[in-house]
Parts: structure tokens; sequence; C-alpha cells
């Protein structure tokens, strides 16, 4: 069983919330359950009542299904709650739909038997009102002190946004008090280009007793705004999900798409697809041990890594147009303007494992790394870690490569693993995955030739109107959901894994005197 409590991400305790059935609605809501089972056949099964989710979802679980999202939807006078549970290899998702009565909309709370359900539960009854009956911790996640009151802007009526109001009190904090403890507050408004969020640390001398995230800061309204798009209309909305992750979520989309319309897309646009994925994870990955060195006031390091990534990103502008690669991924295939040059790739590999080298050889990196941030695998299993992250915790098939590809990498895809949990490992994760990616490259380039790889036009009636697509994003596994409303998505849902992998950044860290540096780095 995964722990629901002591989540690190709680924001405003929303005083509607003080029980789990007080907002918005009253108890009572009748509902049913269907389930079905996708990739590589559908299934449907009788209704049973909402009751029923509760044995499915523990069922599914304990015979290794990961929860990948929940989606809330608006189907005329009633309410559906979509639970997308994954496994793979073999490629497997298998959805548990759940009808409720709008009046009343309720379902019973997994918090109990998944750590991700129970953040997934507070989103979803912020943005719907759909309340999580039992959920451990309801409180608000999406939605600040600011926020209206019993205003749901996912709701078919919900208008326009009303004024924000005055806070509804402080932020509770918790507080650690003892010997020599004393708090450092950092940000929300970052000086660099990521999101805000608020860091509360108590310290001793340079151990991290805690740490309490709050983000959330910034909503884009991004599952509204896909709604009523054309399918043209939902790529750029879906590039700009998170503009480091272009490719990533762009192609989440695609593939969603394309099973959604039974489209079939050429296996020579996957190849472009899959190489276009390897380049985004290169320029992240060398930004990120570049910050790293910086972190632990090593940046004589971060400035050729910040180079090499310079000229990644022109490599990029060359390949597809733009420097974040939008418009290389397109429904139904790829656009390359070109291909990157092996020799190019070589001296850039070459850059690359002399900045790591020169990093790991410091003492004082090196030291400031080892031992620092660690998330044992436990805990990374708990929380539902991903990508990188799991992986420098000695998890093991977290690749959406490997359990959910869309095209044939062959035996080329050696994925690192290791075993510390700390930031060490997390940079040697970095580090290797670079290389892999540069292999992948190189392998995925063979045969290709610059220009548009397109899929033909599905049949009419094609496809089964709702898709998913599952993608190994740099940060981690990305998966979106989409339901086509006729030839427009009726509603999307994308899933980050910084949503978890935020959850708790740092359990205690030692010999750290930055405490800018969260552990999921």
């Amino acid at each position: 069983m995964q722990n629901p409590t002591g989540d690190g991400t709680d924001v405003g305790a929303d005083p509607c919330a003080a029980s789990p059935t007080s907002d918005p609605d009253q108890p009572g809501a009748a509902g049913y359950l269907d389930q079905i089972l996708r990739r590589p056949s559908l299934r449907a099964l009788p209704d049973d009542g909402y009751g029923g989710v509760l044995l499915r979802a523990e069922e599914l679980l304990r015979a290794g299904r990961r929860l990948a999202l929940i989606a809330a939807h608006h189907d005329n006078d009633r309410v559906r709650v979509v639970y997308l549970f994954v496994a793979g290899p073999p490629d497997t998702c298998t959805e548990l739909h759940v009808h409720l009565n709008a009046d009343a909309p309720e379902v019973p709370t997994l918090a109990h038997l998944s750590f991700p359900a129970g953040r997934f539960e507070r989103e979803m009854r912020d943005l719907f009102g759909i309340v999580p009956l039992g959920h451990p911790l309801p409180r608000r996640l999406v939605r600040h002190f600011h926020w209206p009151r019993g205003w749901y802007p996912m709701l078919p009526d919900a208008g326009p946004p009303p004024p924000f109001g005055e806070q509804e009190g402080p932020y509770p904090f918790l507080e650690v008090e003892g010997d020599g403890v004393y708090e450092i507050p950092v940000r929300p408004v970052h000086v660099g280009l990521i999101e805000p969020g608020h860091f509360r640390f108590s310290v001793v001398g340079e151990t991290i007793l805690k740490l309490k995230a709050r983000l959330w800061f910034v909503h884009k309204g991004i599952e509204k705004l896909f709604q009523g798009r054309s399918i043209a209309a939902g790529l750029p909305l879906a590039e700009r999900i998170s503009g480091d992750t272009t490719v990533g979520h762009a192609l989440a989309y695609c593939l969603a798409v394309e099973e959604a319309t039974g489209m079939t897309v050429p296996p020579e646009a996957q190849r472009a697809r899959a190489l276009l994925l390897e380049l985004e994870r290169l320029h992240n990955h060398i930004a990120d041990i570049g910050m790293l060195c910086n972190g632990v006031d090593h940046g004589i390091l971060n400035a050729p890594a910040q180079r090499v990534r310079e000229q990644l990103l022109r490599l990029n502008a060359e390949i597809t147009g733009h420097r974040l690669l939008r418009g290389g991924v397109v429904p139904g295939g790829a656009a390359l303007h070109a291909l990157p040059a092996p020799r190019r790739l070589k001296v850039t590999g070459n850059d690359i494992r002399e900045i790591a080298h020169l990093a790991l050889g410091h003492s004082t990196v090196r030291d400031r790394f080892t031992g620092t941030a660690v998330l044992t695998p436990s805990a990374a299993r708990d929380i539902g870690c991903l990508g990188y992250v799991a992986r420098a915790s000695g998890l093991t098939g977290t690749d959406a490569r490997i359990g959910h590809p869309f095209t044939a990498y062959g035996t080329l895809l050696d994925i690192p693993v290791h075993g510390t949990g700390d930031v060490l490992a997390r940079f040697l994760v970095r580090a290797q995955e670079i290389d892999v990616s540069l292999t992948q490259i190189d392998h995925l380039a063979q045969g290709l030739t610059p220009g548009a790889i397109l899929a033909h036009s599905p049949a009419p009636g094609a496809g089964t109107g709702t898709g998913v697509g599952i993608v190994e994003g740099w940060r981690g596994t990305i998966t979106t959901r989409i339901e086509l409303a006729g030839r427009h998505p009726g509603q999307g849902q994308a899933r980050r894994p910084v949503l978890l992998q935020l959850a708790r950044p740092a359990r205690r860290a030692r010999r750290h005197d930055r405490p800018g540096l969260p552990a999921h780095q």
C-alpha cells in the first residue's frame, strides 16, 4: 500500500473542505462503473455502482498496473470519471469509467491505495468540484486561498473567472522547532525561466529537516482550452503545455489523436519522432548538469554546459525551424528540415563527457552530491516517481520507451539505473542518458531523409474516438488522454511527471548549504 500522508506540496487549506463531504455537495450520489481494457482489445463490463471502483482499482494495482491519470468529463446531465491504469511491456491500458450524478458528484477515494490517486483526486476536486469521499488530506491543491469559494473552472457553466478575493488567512506551514532550527523561505518568483514555486526550508546547520513546497501559482487552464479546438489547432496548445518539453507533449497528444481516429503513422515518421524526442532530452539534461554544478558553487562548469546547450538549441532550429523543436511532430507524422550531422553530435558528446568528468573529478562537487537529498527506493515507489528520479533510486521498468514503445528502438536502448537515490545518482543518470540518446539519434537517423512524412487520412468512422498517448519525456513518462467530439477534442488531459516528482522534494539532506537545490534535481 502507498502512503497518502505527508504531502510535500499541500497548498491552501480550504475552509469549505473541513470534512470530505462538506464541499461542494451533500453525499448520496449514485453512479455506476464500466471497465474498458484497451491495447490490444476493448471490453466493457456490466454496470455495478461506483462502489466497485475500489475493488477494481485495488485488483489492478496489485496486478502491477500504474495509475497514470484520473480525468473527469461532463456528459450532458451526468459526470463521468475515468481512471487510467497502464502497464508494459506489453503495452496495456485499462480504463475504469465511473458515472456520477451531476447534482452530487462524489467518488470513493483511492488515496489509501495510491499516493498519485490522492493527488489526482485533490486536483479533480479543485477544478470540477467532485468530492473524493474519505480522502485523508481534503485540502486544496490547485486553488490557492484567493480563489473564490464554490467556483470550479472546469464545470460547463463555470463562466468567466470571478474576481479573486482576499487571502483566507495565512498558509498553514508546519513549523519545526528546536535548538538551532531556522527557516529559509525561497521565492515564489524565480530568477530563471521555470514557473514559480515557494519553498520553505527548516534547517539546522547544513541539514534540511523539513521542506514544504507550495506550487500551482499559475494555472493555464489547458484542459478547458482544448475543448472545441480542431485536431490541428490542438497541436500548438500541446506544444506549449511545458515549453522545455515541446516534443514530449506534442507526441503524446498526437499518439492519442491517432489512436482515437484510427490513423496509422508510417514507420519512418515514428523514427523521426523518436529522434526529436532524444534531441529534446539532450539539451535539457546538459542544462541540468550545468545547473547542478552551479548549485554547489562550481559555476565554472555551468558556463561550458550552457554553451553546449546553446549549440544544441541552434541544431534544433536547423532540424525543425524552431529552437525548442516545435513543428517537428504533427498529427499523422513528422516534418524535418534537416538531419543532425554525426560528426557534430560526436563533438557534442565529447564535450558533455568532459564536463561530467571534470565535475565528478572535483572533490567538492562529488562530496556535495554524495548522500545529499536521498530518495530511497521505497519512498520513490510509494509516491509514484518516474523518469530519471525513479531510475536514480533504483526503480526499473519506469521507461515508456520500453513499456509503451511507439517505434522499434532495437537493442541499443540501455537504460541507466543507480540505486543510491542521491543527487550524485541523479547526475549520473542524466549524464549516461545523454550517451544513450546520442547512440539512439545516430541509429534513428539512418535511412531518414529531410521532409514531411505523413499518414493517409483515416477512413470515416475509423478509430474509437478515444485515445491515449504515452511518451518518455526527458523528465519522465507523459500520459495524454483525448476524447473527440466529432473531429474536435471534446476534452484532453495531460499528466507531467513533475506532478509526482515534486511531491516530496526533500526528505533529509546533509552537507547542503544551498537550499535552493531540491531533491528532484
